[in-house]
């Protein structure tokens, strides 16, 4: 049986970690959860900007930079304690992504995303404990889904 020397790289668990750090740390997050929910309220002013500009301009640079908007907040929103507006925006950004060959999105179907995603987050719905939440966001996929079909 070889020597176990595993112990000796790692060092001790007790010795090896910082407590202090770690409460620190956690004071840290705590501090920054406050900023996380303005964060996320600018990042959803700016979507429903360029959703303005995406209404009255449907051009493939506006698409776009709606695409980026709600890309950003699918990637943000679940890290900041929000995963129906996360699963919102990525059902939007699937409608919006340069892939979907379809030239004209139904802006019905943009509002309806932009509309789930203000609500979700000025309630904080969660999408694991709110039925009402999970139906919405399982209807706005299948509409992207029949879209995205032709």
């Amino acid at each position: 049986m070889p020597p176990n020397i595993l112990k000796a790289k790692v060092g001790s668990v007790a010795g090896g970690i910082d407590m202090g750090a770690i409460k620190r740390a956690e004071a840290a997050m705590e501090t920054l959860k406050a900023e996380f929910n303005d964060w996320l309220a600018d990042d959803i002013a700016r979507l429903a900007m360029i959703r303005g500009g995406f209404a009255n301009t449907p051009t493939k640079a506006m698409r776009s930079e709606l695409f980026r908007a709600a890309h950003d907040l699918k990637g943000q929103a679940d890290t900041y304690g929000y995963p129906m507006v996360a699963r919102v925006a990525s059902s939007l950004a699937n409608l919006l992504d340069e892939a979907n060959v379809n030239p004209v999105i139904p802006l019905a179907l943009v509002d309806a995303h932009v509309a789930a995603i203000q609500v979700a987050f000025r309630d904080k719905v969660n999408v694991a404990n709110d039925a009402v939440a999970a139906a919405l966001a399982k209807e706005l996929e299948a509409r992207v889904i029949e879209e995205l079909a032709g």
